[in-house]
């Protein structure tokens, strides 16, 4: 279970989820994380979340945020809302270390998905920031468990379906 101040690695170089706020401490209504982006620092794949509002303030530099078909830069102190089934994604495409203040609402179970893929960081499934068949598995495993939670727009959630299945009879846990 995660707490207050509990560093998150994602196994992406340069990049830091620090735990500011959890579930229990905000009554469900929120997961709350402090996160660091090295430069030139991608995000996850294009997804949404499809009960959830996903929120961004930038701390320090700059951060890239796509939402809707859209990119926008933002600069400290500007925020932006992703509302509900909305495709999104992020990025820090400047030169600097980024630091921005990340809000799930309500918590649901994100506690579990960022958990688990610190769980796979730490197990070695991700390498040197390069997608094998075998992360895919772990990760669609992971995804299809978290499914309330986030899901991927491309490839379909269909497609995340059968990889978590795949993985499961392989016997893939996280």
């Amino acid at each position: 279970m995660l707490k207050i101040g509990d560093v998150l690695d994602l196994g992406i170089p340069a990049q830091k989820f620090i735990i500011k706020k959890t579930a229990p401490e905000t009554s469900g209504q929120s997961l709350e994380m402090e996160w660091e982006l090295g430069p030139q620092t991608g995000g996850p794949p294009i997804h949404i979340h499809p009960h959830a509002i996903e929120s961004y303030e930038v701390l320090q530099g700059k951060f890239d945020v796509y939402v809707n078909g859209d990119w926008k830069t933002l600069s400290v102190g500007e925020k932006v809302a992703v509302e509900k089934g909305v495709p999104h994604t992020y990025r820090n495409a400047s030169h600097e270390t980024t630091r921005v203040y990340n809000t799930h609402q309500p918590a649901l179970k994100f506690d579990g998905y960022f958990e688990g893929l610190h769980t796979l960081a730490k197990r070695g499934i991700f390498k040197s920031n390069q997608m094998t068949f075998k992360a895919i598995l772990y990760l669609s495993v992971l995804m299809t468990k978290h499914k309330d939670e986030t899901q991927l727009v491309s490839p379909p959630y269909v497609i995340t379906q059968v990889f978590g299945f795949i993985g499961r009879l392989l016997g893939y846990k996280v």
